[in-house]
């Protein structure tokens, strides 16, 4: 269902609120440049410092300005279960094309807690779900056999795995089979993850250079695994540039650099510092993207 380079879009301010129309504008710059869809109110979307109103101001927008051009998979996690299924109601009603639900943060659940949450979500709610499990960002790592366990649910078809570690990511390919859409988290192992079996990524980097990472994705997709290979290892400095801080730190002072969007990040992420700034300038440069 979901295959191909996915955006995890940012959220651009405007003197502390949503600039609602920078925001349409970013939805079209990611259609002509090929991106395949659009992850608004995800981790790099700074999800967890948006109020509920402002999730469903940014999900209904996108939305509606996609009219169904392009795919749009809508963050609704939560680290409560009762909100993460109101937000994916929500996200059902506007017409998202599926869900994309992290694990939940803080509360550490047991890998018993981790099923039984998405399993409410999914029978609750009848839209696609797309597992996020991120453990640097949330303290809590989804086991290969829960997975697994949940992809045996109707409507949850597939994972954005970010947990870094290849052979665990293989394992629930493996035990997922070809018909689960295995996402990557991580621009750095999209290449890895389409090897084993990945369908695509949820794209950090594709904020500011989605027309190379849809053309990773496409070229192994359509067997031309030495070009992917190539694109991958080019990108790679550039990868690691849009962490020298806290995400969305970084990618959102890259969009500012050329001129996309303001630099304003929501406390408690603050702007980049003037080291890591430079180094962030420098990188920029180097692919000659200012």
């Amino acid at each position: 269902m979901f295959s191909g380079s996915f955006v995890a879009l940012v959220t651009p301010f405007k003197n502390n609120r949503v600039d609602v129309d920078k925001l349409k504008e970013l939805v079209e710059f990611h259609i002509k440049k090929g991106t395949s869809g659009i992850v608004p109110c995800g981790t790099t979307g700074e999800s967890a410092t948006l109020s509920h109103e402002e999730h469903r101001v940014v999900i209904g927008t996108v939305v509606k300005a996609v009219n169904g051009r392009i795919k749009v998979i809508a963050g609704t996690g939560s680290n409560n279960t009762n909100e993460a299924v109101e937000l994916t109601q929500f996200a059902k009603k506007v017409g998202a094309d599926g869900c994309l639900v992290i694990t939940p943060y803080y509360n550490k659940p047991t890998q018993n807690g981790l099923y039984l949450h998405f399993k409410q979500i999914a029978e609750t709610v009848d839209i696609p779900v797309v597992m996020y499990n991120v453990p640097g960002r949330t303290g809590i790592n989804m086991l290969p056999s829960t997975v697994a366990k949940l992809a045996k649910i109707k409507n949850i078809i597939g994972e954005k795995e970010a947990s870094g570690n290849i052979t665990q990511i293989s394992q629930i390919a493996r035990e997922c089979g070809d018909e689960f859409d295995l996402l990557s988290g991580d621009d750095a192992m999209t290449f890895p993850i389409l090897a084993v079996g990945g369908k695509g990524v949820i794209s950090v980097a594709a904020n500011i250079v989605p027309t190379e990472v849809a053309g990773l994705v496409e070229a192994f997709n359509k067997g031309d695994i030495n070009k992917s290979r190539k694109m991958h290892l080019k990108m790679l400095p550039l990868f690691g540039a849009m962490f020298y801080e806290t995400n969305p730190i970084p990618v959102k002072t890259s969009m500012n650099l050329m001129g996309m969007i303001s630099d304003e990040i929501r406390l408690p992420l603050c702007k980049m510092s003037d080291e890591n700034l430079k180094k962030l300038k420098t990188t920029l440069k180097d692919y000659k993207l200012i």
